[in-house]
């Protein structure tokens, strides 16, 4: 947008000026994730045409993931310096944490390096990449407009929810994505720029890629007495949705410790490569073997893999299948933790529609030779919907986005039953979500909870009282005195040469003094100090600030600096209390 457009958005009051960047917003991010899909296919054909063939693809599944990973790892360690991972996440603690402020290269570097990753095999999703991209569209034209933070979250949210419109045609669940994952308490007022958002990234995404669905797939009517089988699979995917996410986190963990990226590259390039070429469909996102299998096929095997002689046996094709499905946890933690650019959003798909096969397949086994069948790509369509309500813990987003997607609004009664019966099995023993469970542990978390939502929007340097008159540690009771004198607060912090905090003076405890005059050059500040009975770090979240209120049961706390511990100022429950109330109508009503 030019100069002359900014300055003619700044003029329109903050209301009308949300409504139209959030259409400017959708209509970027359409483009953006048009670009993305693109630059993936692009890149997947032209290596396709170059090294599918040789030594029967081996080069092709083998090594080509691992250098797409080594580029990418090179673009953001040495060229942008920043690490642009878990998209999903970090839009998260953008808004919870960083005042919803993006950097402004992630408008661009999260397409490319994702594009890189997954056109050149990375086992991963584009959708958490084009997610980050779009929340950094939103944040980044709100704060060249001169929006405020809470408007500011909005477009944030904007972005995110047009890029989940955009990449999947899907306007409604990119709203509902937006509702139960990144924001909370969003009121109706809020919701217009969602809406148009998203509608006008769907509108440029037809524009340019056409009406066909992201998964175009042969279903069968529903029958009322599959509805047992799709139990079982609710609960299968609740499983799967567990495993998904600790293997994952697990991984991760284990993986990052290693603090050589070379030596992490080359590990993980080569656990890569090894099973992407036993398995095949482990091969970037994988949508190519899902749309056979949502339309009934066979996926064929052979001279694709050394393992294709599973496929003759009727048994062996499930534990084939499942052996994919424990192995995709792998190959996606494997392509992000040695440098590539992706998420778990198109994993969990992947995950889900494997899973809903097995199920199936296994049923079929079983009911062979009695009347009794179960349609196999209903089962993978609504397999795909039990995941992403297991492991995103979003059973709205996942029942309306595969509705939408795959035009399967038929199956509209199974995809709430499974998905709600895999989001209630995965909550019994995962309380958050793969996106927020590591932000979760370190309270740093937006959610549907008002109080502890209202708790993480407040900022420490919101409720910081600086209106303190601090003293030297060794002055003399008479400067002291001098320094009362001057101040309306009954309470003097105490610093040393440096401005470091040492501890406070109180009113009460020097009052039998103040008045003996002949005290004044004999005693010192230092006679009178006490110490606090706990710091609070400028940077500090206020939920935690709290539990430190509640264990020393002090009304008064000071604030220092984490780096040098120099003296900031203090915070009183009373002023946090009655910041408290102010967001509090604000998340409520607003």
């Amino acid at each position: 947008m030019s100069m002359s457009s900014w300055n003619l958005i700044s003029r329109l009051s903050e209301r009308n000026r949300l409504l139209v960047l959030s259409v400017a917003v959708g209509l970027v991010v359409g483009l953006a994730a048009v670009v993305l899909k693109s630059l993936i296919s692009l890149i997947q054909h032209g290596l396709g045409s170059v090294f599918g063939d040789i030594w029967n693809g081996a080069l092709y599944f083998i090594v080509l993931p691992g250098v797409g990973m080594l580029l990418a790892m090179l673009f953001c360690r040495y060229i942008l310096k920043d690490n642009i991972g878990h998209g999903v996440t970090k839009a998260l603690q953008a808004v919870s944490r960083h005042d919803s402020r993006i950097k402004p290269h992630n408008m661009w570097s999260s397409v490319l390096a994702s594009s890189v990753t997954i056109g050149f095999g990375g086992s991963v999703g584009a959708e958490a990449p084009i997610v980050y991209t779009g929340a950094a569209i939103g944040s980044n034209f709100a704060r060249k407009a001169g929006m405020s933070y809470r408007s500011m979250t909005i477009l944030l949210g904007c972005g995110a929810a047009a890029a989940v419109a955009g990449i999947f045609k899907a306007p409604l669940a990119g709203i509902l994505f937006v509702l139960e994952i990144l924001l909370f308490n969003i009121s109706m007022n809020s919701m217009m720029p969602l809406l148009l958002s998203t509608v006008s990234a769907t509108v440029v995404s037809y524009i340019f890629l056409g009406r066909a669905t992201p998964f175009e797939c042969t279903l069968t009517p529903f029958d009322l007495k599959n509805i047992p089988f799709y139990i079982i699979l609710g609960i299968f995917c609740g499983g799967c949705s567990i495993y998904f996410t600790r293997t994952t986190l697990w991984l991760e963990d284990r993986i990052g410790k290693m603090t050589n990226p070379y030596l992490k590259w080359i590990l993980c390039a080569i656990g890569l490569g090894l099973l992407i070429f036993l398995f095949p469909p482990l091969h970037g996102e994988g949508y190519e073997s899902l749309g056979v299998l949502l339309n009934g096929h066979e996926l064929s095997l052979e001279g694709q893999t050394p393992l294709a002689f599973l496929s003759r046996s009727p048994w062996s094709v499930p534990i084939f299948f499942m052996l994919i499905l424990l192995l995709k946890v792998f190959s996606m933690t494997l392509t992000n933790a040695g440098g590539g650019v992706g998420g778990t959003f198109g994993p969990t798909l992947f995950v889900g529609a494997i899973a809903g096969f097995v199920v199936a397949r296994t049923m079929n086994l079983l009911l062979s030779g009695t009347p009794l069948s179960v349609p196999e790509q209903n089962f993978v369509l609504v397999g795909m919907a039990g995941l992403m309500a297991g492991v995103m813990q979003a059973p709205m987003t996942a029942i309306f986005l595969i509705a939408e997607i795959s035009g399967g609004y038929d199956l509209f009664l199974p995809l709430i039953l499974t998905a709600t019966i895999a989001f209630g099995t995965t909550r019994i023993v995962e309380k958050y979500s793969i996106y927020t469970k590591r932000i979760a542990q370190r309270g740093e978390l937006l959610t549907h909870d008002s109080d502890q939502a209202v708790l993480t929007l407040l900022k420490v340097s919101d409720v910081i009282e600086s209106d303190f008159s601090p003293v030297r540690i060794d002055d003399t009771l008479g400067q002291l005195v001098e320094v009362v004198s001057e101040s309306t607060r009954n309470i003097f912090p105490v610093i040393d040469s440096k401005g470091r905090f040492q501890g406070y003076v109180s009113l009460e405890d020097i009052r039998k003094d103040m008045f003996r005059a002949g005290e004044y050059q004999k005693l010192h500040v230092f006679n009178f100090m006490r110490s606090a009975e706990a710091y609070v770090y400028d940077d500090e979240s206020m939920d935690s600030v709290m539990k430190k209120f509640e264990t020393t049961s002090a009304w008064n706390l000071p604030v220092v600096r984490r780096s040098d511990r120099s003296y900031v100022g203090f915070v009183s429950k009373s002023k946090i209390f009655s910041a408290y109330r102010d967001e509090l109508k604000i998340v409520s009503q607003d």
